[in-house]
């Protein structure tokens, strides 16, 4: 009786195991089928259970590459829909400096390689910042502070990032130049396409603001330049970082924007091409 038993629960004892595996996060447990009996059947169904749950995550990592991490919990706690809702957020624009000749002179290759270094030093700040890449655009990147995941102050973040990152940027990849450009206001923040194929994005003139201080940050001694705006919505410690400039009419805008750049920061000396299309 003992030793029927003793057969009866091994197989269940298994099942049993590998289930506080796998809820562990031991996504690699598998049991070994015993026979073809019920309880065969149970190990081979956890078996079938473990594979899926496998691919589901594998799935789900794959997704967060492509759209990142604050989107795809947004995603899960609540159904994506066309659309979005109108909220204040920071936005930092990084674009390259003299990426039209750097493509013309280098092999395809070396410029995926060189620009996969740019970007892992931007998205490592961006996110270590609190903020999302909300796109990138062949030499650029679109960062977001306070969608789709709230930020208690964006502004500060985003000009905090934008710091760290020009500084980071002439240290980890110094043969590269790049413009860097903080704006804040209210956009729309949501999904933007078609009900078969759609993304998400923010829209707004503040997106817009960003991008022209990235263009005129690029000829600028500093590299980085932020909005009034942004200063003013920041904490005094950190608008006590940035020398406030003129007021400026940037292109495409009816309204001045005045300019602001990290206190004592000089950046790189001018080398080089100059500008990127």
């Amino acid at each position: 009786s003992w030793l029927l038993v003793t057969a009866m629960l091994a197989p269940i004892r298994s099942v049993s195991w590998a289930m506080e595996a796998l809820a562990g996060g031991d996504l690699a447990t598998r049991i070994d089928v015993f026979d073809s009996t019920e309880l065969g059947q149970l190990q081979r169904g956890f078996n079938d259970m473990a594979e899926m749950v496998s691919e589901r995550q594998r799935l789900r990592e794959l997704f967060v590459l492509h759209v990142g991490g604050q989107v795809a919990r947004a995603a899960e706690l609540q159904e994506p829909r066309l659309g979005g809702d109108t909220t204040a957020v920071a936005v930092l624009f990084v674009d390259l400096v003299g990426s039209t000749t750097l493509a013309a002179t280098s092999p395809a290759s070396e410029v995926v390689a060189v620009l996969n270094d740019f970007f892992e030093v931007v998205v490592e700040e961006v996110e270590a910042g609190g903020g999302f890449i909300d796109q990138f655009q062949g030499d650029a990147a679109l960062a977001v502070f306070g969608a789709p995941a709230p930020l208690a102050d964006p502004a500060t973040a985003a000009l905090s990032a934008a710091r760290r990152l020009a500084d980071a940027l002439d240290d980890r990849v110094p043969g590269l130049r790049a413009g860097l450009g903080v704006s804040y206001g209210e956009v729309v923040a949501g999904y933007v396409g078609s009900a078969r194929r759609y993304a998400y994005t923010v829209i707004g003139d503040a997106v817009n603001e960003a991008a022209r201080l990235c263009e005129l940050a690029k000829a600028h001694p500093a590299r980085v330049l932020g909005s009034g705006a942004a200063l003013d919505a920041a904490t005094d410690a950190e608008a006590g970082r940035w020398t406030t400039g003129d007021r400026v009419a940037l292109r495409g805008r009816t309204r001045t924007t005045t300019t602001a750049w990290p206190a004592g920061r000089q950046g790189r000396p001018e080398a080089g091409p100059t500008s990127s299309e």
